[in-house]
């Protein structure tokens, strides 16, 4: 183990180095706003919303908006089509965040006239309630309304940021509760709606919407789009820049920066065999188009399953197609997630769940059993590791009314991984073509609807359990749904080409002798991930240098083990590591990749102080999304004062803590 003093120096210098930088201006905190009482909880209600829809529901929207890059700001109309659902209701409430509401009006036999609104105070996560006074229970409603510059759900790029450095980008990103930051909205997946829009801005930047997007499209400054598929909020999306499309297939393609566009497409290839693979296994794909957009790397997440236009991570693009199946994922939600939605964040294993189960039946079609497995195999170890460490109440799959959950945490790895081992569990006690058939029928049934857990169980007890009543006890389906940890139940995955790997690894640290290069030459992504979360807390330096030496870990172009290595070389004091990873926190804003490395820099005073200063320096080109989860690991930091158990730190697995972890 390397002593606590020399990491502390390592430390020390590195902030040094960083302190001597040109250092962007520090922003002035936020006025604080009078906190508003967050929604009550009941068993139906979104805990996040202050929607009404068992009173009143938004159809259609129509947007109306100028974009402006010089302000930083969207403005102009919603206009919503109103179905009202109770007879008394009189009242329209929306979900809003920071946004300026100039004024409200509402359609009465033929014309426009004003509204009486309030806006409420801010609730510190949920945003400001909008109460539309509306007596004559208008069948539209208008709002007219503008943007803040640091809206949360809104990215700003300037042309420096991008790929191509000559033009601005903006992009969003809505899930969970951030469409409300740029649209006045019932900002819950209750509610879904179509929506059309009008968009205009500079000339020499193309608009894309998760809507119907022209492959042909040209510049020109104004853009319409119409989504006919109804959606939830969270779906909705924006994105303009310096982009350009190629085609994959007829109905596949994508869209990038001119300097990108090419790679993707190389890269993601395969894209249309995953759309036909799906619908075999689960019936004909209903967006019309599958194209995929590849943001700046600042973007928060892996990928983001807008429909008809997936927002997908550069890091990904690694060359060798190895971390291809974020796209199978992403895909994957065009069924579950986006056909069939989950009704609120406490049942977000109804979408993540389901569709990490979707996305490995995918990559086991198109790349074989062999590296399905591993790819389960290393999510579950993720899971088992870090699940013991979530407060009771968030590791089981269903979230109880009335459990403070903050919905950008809302789906964590139990959600994802959990609830993809609880499908796999139906699937080996039902066998493949029974449990096939059932999935199939049930996003027939639940088509361009939004469900919750139980009407799911429901569904599974007389489509699936009553048929075959041997095959799960109540009791079993309960401890998976509503108990934490991870049932006694759960199948076993083994990949024995991760079982080399383990052995590899316990011979090198044995003897000092690299594996072969024979078989290291062969090893996927996934392997060379699987090699490092094996590793103890801590190495020594000589055999930190000896595996970047032969490896070349350190400045990899690789995400998924950059957020391994780096994490390894803070916690062992390895310096030559220190400016790549400073390097890598500033250009990439993939949480799940740079979470892992701040959470191991703030574990000691002298990290938590080089955390602050590349934080510092990050922020300016951070999303609001990523910078408020770096901000809260540092804010929260308890740095340790003395060594870690050398017993410890050499049998304990060095890998973050995934389940409470951003998955994408």
């Amino acid at each position: 183990m390397r002593p606590l003093r020399s990491i502390a120096c390592a430390l020390s210098l590195a902030a040094l180095a960083l302190a001597g930088c040109n250092r962007a201006p520090t922003p002035d905190a936020s006025t604080p706003v009078p906190a508003k009482e967050a929604p009550v909880a009941t068993a139906d209600r979104d805990e996040h919303s202050y929607a009404e829809p068992t009173r009143v529901v938004i159809d259609d929207l129509a947007l109306d908006l100028d974009l402006d890059f010089d302000s930083r700001t969207l403005a102009g109309t919603a206009t919503y089509t109103l179905e009202w659902k109770d007879d008394a209701a009189t009242e329209l409430a929306l979900d809003t965040r920071e946004l300026t509401i100039e004024r409200v009006d509402g359609e009465a036999n033929g014309q426009w006239q004003p509204l009486e609104f309030a806006l409420d105070d801010a609730h510190a996560s949920l945003g400001s309630r909008l109460v539309v006074q509306a007596p004559e229970r208008n069948a539209k409603i208008r709002v007219t309304y503008r943007t803040a510059p640091g809206a949360s759900g809104l990215q700003w790029l300037t042309p420096e940021m991008t790929e191509g450095k000559q033009l601005p980008f903006m992009f969003s990103q809505s899930q969970q509760i951030h469409a409300r930051s740029w649209v006045p909205l019932q900002d819950t997946p209750a509610v879904r709606y179509t929506y059309s829009a009008t968009i205009r801005t500079r000339p020499d930047v193309m608009v894309l919407m998760s809507a119907d997007n022209d492959p042909g499209a040209q510049r020109d400054g104004e853009y319409s789009f119409r989504m006919p598929q109804r959606i939830p909020s969270y779906l909705m999306a924006i994105a303009a820049g310096d982009l350009v499309f190629q085609p994959i297939s007829a109905r596949a393609g994508v869209w990038a920066e001119p300097a990108m566009v090419e790679r993707a497409v190389a890269e993601f290839a395969d894209t249309e065999k995953m759309i036909e693979v799906t619908e075999a296994l689960y019936g004909p794909y209903r967006w019309e188009r599958y194209d995929l957009l590849v943001l700046p790397p600042s973007f928060p997440f892996g990928g983001m399953e807008n429909p008809r236009l997936s927002f997908i991570t550069p890091t990904v693009i690694v060359g060798d197609r190895s971390l291809v199946s974020l796209i199978a994922h992403e895909l994957a939600h065009s069924w579950s997630g986006n056909l069939v939605t989950f009704a609120s964040a406490k049942h977000g294993w109804l979408n993540e769940g389901m569709t990490s189960y979707v996305e490995n039946r995918i990559v086991e079609s198109l790349y074989g059993k062999e590296f399905s497995d591993m790819e389960f195999v290393i999510a579950r170890d993720a899971l088992k590791s870090g699940i013991g460490d979530m407060p009771e109440a968030t590791q089981a799959l269903a979230v109880k009314p009335g459990t403070e959950l903050d919905a950008d945490d809302a789906l964590s790895a139990v959600s994802y991984d959990k609830g993809a081992w609880f499908l796999q569990f139906l699937e080996q006690r039902f066998g493949r073509e029974v449990f096939d058939a059932f999935l199939r029928g049930y996003f027939d049934r639940f088509a361009f609807q939004s469900i919750t857990t139980e009407k799911f169980l429901d569904y599974a007890r007389e489509h699936l359990f009553n048929a075959h009543p041997d095959a799960v006890t109540e009791a079993e389906i309960q401890e998976w749904l509503y108990a934490p940890g991870i049932p006694a139940s759960a199948p076993q995955v083994l990949s024995p080409k991760l079982g080399l790997v383990d052995s590899a690894r316990l011979a090198w640290l044995g003897s000092a002798q690299l594996p072969p290069q024979q078989l290291t030459a062969e090893w996927t992504t996934q392997e060379w991930i699987h090699f490092l979360e094996g590793m103890p807390q801590t190495l020594t330096q000589e055999q930190m240098a000896q595996l970047d030496t032969a490896y070349r870990f350190t400045g990899t172009p690789n995400g998924e083990l950059a957020m391994r290595w780096y994490p390894l070389a803070v916690r062992s004091g390895y310096m030559l590591a220190f400016e790549p990873m400073t390097e890598f926190l500033q250009t990439v804003g993939r949480r799940k990749l740079i979470l892992p490395i701040y959470t191991a820099l703030v574990q000691t005073p002298e990290g938590l102080a080089l955390a602050r200063q590349v934080f510092e320096r990050a922020r300016p080109g951070s999303h609001p999304i990523t910078a408020a989860s770096v901000q809260r690991i540092i804010d929260e930091a308890r740095p340790r004062q003395a060594p870690v158990d050398p017993a410890q730190a050499t049998t304990g697995l060095g890998k973050q803590p995934a389940s409470g972890a951003p998955a994408r």
